[in-house]
């Protein structure tokens, strides 16, 4: 992974994520599939606090404070995200060269390249808004159209959605 593939990959699955923090709702946030899971609240307000583990790696930039409690309001929480989301993107432009990709550094007992975090970052996105958007259809509320049709969207369209 080169930072012009990060760049854009960045760039593109940060919106998807701002589609779905942009859907949720203060009262959305308690939502949760057990008392002992995360609430939808908690799994957004992680993918903010979570893009700062990248300071470990050498990278400067602001964030929420890790004592910082869990916003109630989904409209915090929004901004908050978009705020982190482009600080790291600018970090990784301005601090880091394709060389420094290629550094590496031990993480619970593997060594990872700067570019191995980098494609985890996504990954880890990736996978808690797939949670947060299970959650969401719990709280009632509609599924943005991340990388296609949602079963609200057909159903817009007259259609049968595929099963």
């Amino acid at each position: 992974m080169s930072i012009e593939d990060f760049n854009a990959e960045w760039l593109k699955e940060a919106r998807i994520t701002e589609q779905v923090m942009d859907a949720l709702t203060d009262d959305s946030l308690k939502t949760a599939i057990t008392d002992q899971h995360r609430t939808l609240g908690q799994l957004a307000w992680h993918l903010v606090m979570s893009i700062q583990y990248m300071n470990m790696l050498g990278l400067q930039f602001e964030g929420p404070s890790r004592e910082q409690e869990i916003p109630d309001s989904a409209a915090e929480i929004q901004a908050s995200y978009r705020r982190i989301r482009h600080a790291l993107l600018d970090a990784v432009k301005s601090q880091w060269s394709e060389e420094d990709l290629q550094e590496t550094r031990e993480f619970d007992g593997e060594l990872w390249t700067n570019a191995g975090f980098l494609h985890f970052t996504l990954m880890h996105q990736t996978h808690h808004r797939g949670q947060m958007t299970v959650l969401m259809r719990q709280a009632g509320l509609r599924i943005p159209e991340l990388y296609g049709p949602t079963y609200d969207s057909w159903i817009d369209r007259g259609m049968d959605p595929l099963v």
